[in-house]
């Protein structure tokens, strides 16, 4: 709807009044629809699937905005299942995939979008596109997941998805329900209560989701381990800090040294290798010890992220 030449081969579209290819009239259109909605229903929700780069599609109509309230972030959702369908070998020379996404997270109010259209025409589901066995799988998956709710944006998981369904998406039939039956399938969908739980818990998660200030790498370069960590932070002193480890081999990795934002006692909120969750049980007993410094070691599950909240006092 943005661009007059979408789908459209040269000399079957006409360029705009001022010679350009952007489509004015749909623009204001956007706008108005934009305005108009947001002043009859205050706090509904508008949002839009636009994958090109469309400047602030997000952002107020009066600061030259289109007025949606979010947008989907379609870099995000490529890089992020190009990386984790990869075997993990070769994880090390794409670690960028999970990096990259991070300099341009704050130009628009984003959604992290594993919708519909990547479970249908042949995609498969998640959990058919992740490497190794069935367990390897379904502890990638697991992985994507916390990494995901950890990641500034808010997240869009499509039906079945939850609990890691085989099936590609069937709009003629239900859901592979009868899944729910085995354990492991059972822990996956767990796993995505409890992020929703932990989440509404600790507002750092969420509250600074569009500013800069909310995010801070701790490991980003570490691309021979697969791991990366960062810090998610609120909007005052009195919002407990959430830290996100992840180690996206298939190797644990134990007294792994790392500092943390603060020093003191971080609780192990979120182990995405939990055995309710279908996992190894591989971490660190639900507490992790850091110096003053923020300096501490501790045990990476394979395939696996951790959520570390910060303990006042």
């Amino acid at each position: 709807m943005l661009y007059l030449d979408y789908s459209r081969k040269d000399g079957e579209w006409i360029p705009n009044q001022f010679g350009g290819r952007e489509n004015l009239e749909s623009v204001s259109f956007m706008k108005e629809l934009n305005t108009e909605v947001h002043a009859r229903h205050p706090g509904v929700l508008m949002i839009a699937e636009e994958s090109t780069a469309w400047p602030s599609v997000s952002r107020p109509v009066d600061g030259g905005g289109l007025g949606f309230g979010f947008k989907w972030n379609m870099g995000w959702m490529h890089d992020t299942l190009e990386y984790f369908g990869r075997d993990p070998i070769h994880r090390q020379h794409h670690h960028s995939e999970l990096t990259f996404g991070l300099l341009y997270a704050f130009t628009e109010n984003f959604v992290l979008p594993l919708s519909h259209d990547e479970v249908v025409h042949g995609k498969g589901s998640i959990v058919t596109r992740m490497p190794g066995d069935a367990w390897q799988r379904r502890a990638n998956v697991r992985a994507l997941y916390t990494w995901m709710f950890a990641h500034p944006g808010k997240q869009l998981l499509f039906m079945g998805s939850e609990f890691a369904q085989w099936s590609e998406w069937n709009s003629e039939g239900q859901l592979d329900w009868w899944l729910l039956e085995d354990p492991a399938h059972l822990g996956v969908m767990e796993l995505v209560r409890a992020l929703h739980q932990q989440q509404r818990e600790h507002p750092a998660l969420w509250e600074r989701d569009f500013e800069p200030e909310g995010f801070g790498w701790i490991v980003a370069d570490d691309a021979a381990n697969n791991v990366f960590a960062f810090g998610r932070f609120g909007s005052s002193a009195h919002v407990q800090p959430v830290v996100c480890v992840a180690n996206l081999s298939p190797v644990p990795r134990y007294e792994h040294s790392l500092t943390l934002p603060a020093g003191g006692t971080w609780r192990e909120v979120i182990n995405s290798d939990a055995t309710e969750f279908g996992g190894a049980g591989i971490g660190n007993g639900g507490w992790v010890h850091a110096d003053s410094l923020g300096r501490t070691s501790i045990t990476l599950p394979p395939l696996g992220v951790l959520w570390l909240a910060h303990q006042p006092g």
